[in-house]
This record gives structure tokens, sequence and C-alpha cells, in this order.
């Protein structure tokens, strides 16, 4: 119930314009991926809520940290407690905008490749982000993709000492966003 809630908080909030095409969905996919010499860490998330206002380009995502699922328990549970600081910042959140919307038809089918840029807020901390990705248009479904790398220590994520050669510097993140259209 507070997932639902949240999401039509944030699909009221961030779009006020009556005319706009809107798009949402409460079940995106982000994973990540880290690779380091010792340790190979992944976690996949399937509950990201996103909005995309096809007019404007902009567009806004939120996942829950505590949603993302490990192979290892413990791993998820390190995670969530030494990392990531989940009970004091439970959400990961993107705000921003399609920069070359002109080049993004969402009205005709075909696949469109766009640059995305916006603030990505992790771990409490907002860094300004700019990354690539595919928009797939098919009887006007919309489906978004992208991958992109951020470093853990822009988001003052700290990894103690004695596990540091077991975490990558780096982590890749891949999103998967299938839109379903927002009823008026």
């Amino acid at each position: 119930m507070k997932k639902y809630l949240f999401a039509i908080a944030m699909i009221g909030l961030v779009f006020t314009s009556a005319n706009a095409q809107k798009y949402f969905t409460r079940s995106g996919k982000i994973s990540f991926y880290s690779d380091a010499p010792l340790e190979k860490i992944e976690a996949k998330n399937s509950s990201a809520t996103s909005v995309l206002d096809t007019e404007s380009g902009k567009m806004e995502f939120a996942v829950l940290i505590k949603g993302f699922q490990f192979d290892k328990s413990l791993m998820q549970d390190h995670f969530n407690e030494n990392y990531m600081e989940s009970s004091k910042f439970p959400k990961a959140i993107f705000k921003g905008a399609i920069t070359n919307l002109d080049e993004v038809n969402f009205k005709s089918d075909g696949e469109y490749k766009a640059r995305v840029k916006g603030e990505l807020t992790i771990h409490g901390v907002t860094q300004p982000i700019e990354t690539t990705g595919t928009f797939n248009v098919k009887s006007g479904q919309i489906k978004g993709a992208s991958m992109f790398e951020i470093a853990i220590a822009d988001y003052k994520i700290e990894v103690p000492s004695v596990v540091k050669d077991n975490i990558a510097k780096t982590v890749s993140i891949k999103v998967e966003l299938d839109y379903e259209l927002l009823k008026k």
C-alpha cells in the first residue's frame, strides 16, 4: 500500500500540465553489478516507479533501496545496514529530462537513442548525471533502457578497509522500464 501511495504522489507532483502525454510504471527493473578482483556483486530490483512526459521529455524514477535482491542474504544485509544505510536513506531518485527530444518520436514505432541529463540522488547525496539510453516504441507501448556507471565514492558510500578489495570503486547500473499510458 505504501508503494502504491508513493507512486500516486509522485505522478501527481511531477507533472501538472493537462495536455501532456504521460506514461508510468511501477515495475521498472534496476540492477547493478560490481566486479572486483575478489568478489562480484549483483542485485536486482523490479519495483522501480517511473514517470515519463513525452511532450516535455521530463522523466523521474524512484526505487526503494531495500527492494534490491541479492543471491546471498548476508550480502543483502550488509548492503542495507552497512553501506547504503537504507533505513536512513530509503530511496534512490533520478529527476531529469531527455536532452535530444527532437530526435525521439514517441508517436511512431521505432528505436530511438536518447541523451538524458538530470540529478541522481543515492545515499542522501545528489550528483549531476548525463547518460544515454534507448526508447523502443511499438504499437503505442514505450520501453526505455539505459546502462551507466557511477563511482560509489561520489555518493559517500563508505567501504570498510577490511573489505575494500572486495568492492569495486565503480558500479554498473542497468535500467529497464516498460511504460503504460497514464489515463486521465
